[in-house]
């Protein structure tokens, strides 16, 4: 009988991992841009789970439309702010590249 290696044994832990994970508020994430509308986009931050990036969100400077920022498909930094009782999670690109920017003086 033929014990598993630890590569597919690790990548199985990943997996049951990526499946069963949550959000966390306060954490960053590199997030990919799913669906762009014009209050926000939506941002898958690991599989299967996405959150609302709102407009007001995403910089310090006004923003006319997600798309002057940001393309379907693009990567980002994002901050979980808050994940509601429905699991609705509203994230926020600005926090996180201060909070990076922070980091780095740091």
């Amino acid at each position: 009988m033929l014990l598993p290696t630890k590569p597919p044994a690790q990548a199985a832990v990943r997996m049951v991992r990526e499946l069963t994970q949550e959000a966390e508020i306060g954490q960053i994430y590199l997030g990919t841009v799913r669906k762009i509308m014009d209050f926000g986009a939506f941002i898958e931050i690991f599989p299967g789970t996405d959150g609302l990036l709102h407009i007001s969100q995403i910089s310090d400077k006004r923003i006319n439309k997600v798309t002057d920022e940001f393309q379907e498909g693009d990567q980002l930094l994002v901050k979980v702010l808050e994940v509601d009782r429905n699991g609705r999670i509203r994230l926020s690109h600005k926090d996180a590249i201060r909070e990076r920017e922070a980091t780095k003086i740091s």
